[in-house]
């Protein structure tokens, strides 16, 4: 098993530095569930979850597809591209980007669900910080920070933008001003996408990320 922190960041981020929103059973660990879904093994598979049966399904994010143990099943595993940004731009982003709190949970849950940037439950936004875009009362866009699996590594996540609003560069915007205060802290900016978003690919790509190797999703649902 490799010793990479980026290699098992669910594992490393909730024995880590965000060891407070976890919940632990033995060798198993899991996120608070208010926040979000993810689990981990310090085996790297799926074992000691028997705990979590009945709080929804657990999503596993590791170098390859997990096996279902007795009483789950595989909900679903999907390839995943984890990129590193090695040359991160970041520019000036103008005042059209403000930060988002706890004030904002409905409407950012709202965009969530019409947008589905990722798993995304009630508290989601306290991983870390949060921006967006308002248009009236409408929040169109937002992006903020999701895994710390080590100090010196932040994920960039939540990266999402309302049909009637896209194309105007805001997830572009949203990306450089949450990889600034990365930067500004001492991390390294990294993040996950789906292989076959051609097009997310692309926009990480121009803001300086790279590939740094492919990772598996695997969603585990009681059977």
């Amino acid at each position: 098993m490799s010793d990479h922190v980026l290699d098992r960041p669910v594992w490393h981020c909730l024995t880590g530095p965000q060891a407070h929103f976890a919940q632990r059973r033995d060798d198993a660990v899991r996120i608070d569930p208010s926040i979000g879904p993810f689990a981990a093994s310090a085996a790297g598979d799926a074992s000691g979850f028997d705990a979590w049966r009945e709080s929804g399904p657990l999503w596993l994010v590791e170098t390859d597809e997990i096996a279902a143990p007795p009483g789950w099943r595989v909900a679903r595993s999907a390839p995943l591209s984890q990129m590193v940004a090695q040359n991160p731009l970041v520019e000036n982003v103008g005042d059209e980007i403000v930060a988002l709190d706890d004030e904002d949970a409905p409407d950012m849950a709202r965009l969530a669900k019409a947008t589905e940037p990722g798993p995304w439950a009630g508290a989601t936004h306290r991983y870390g910080g949060f921006y967006g875009v308002r248009e009236g009362d409408h929040l169109v866009a937002m992006a903020g920070t999701r895994m710390r699996p080590a100090t010196g590594f932040a994920e960039v996540s939540g990266v999402c933008t309302d049909p009637s609003a896209r194309g105007r560069g805001f997830a572009r915007k949203l990306m450089m001003r949450v990889m600034k205060d990365m930067i500004d802290s001492g991390q390294t900016p990294f993040l996950h996408s789906y292989s076959t978003n051609d097009g997310a690919i692309r926009l990480y790509r121009s803001l300086g990320f790279a590939e740094r190797r492919s990772m598996v999703v695997t969603i585990l649902e009681a059977a």
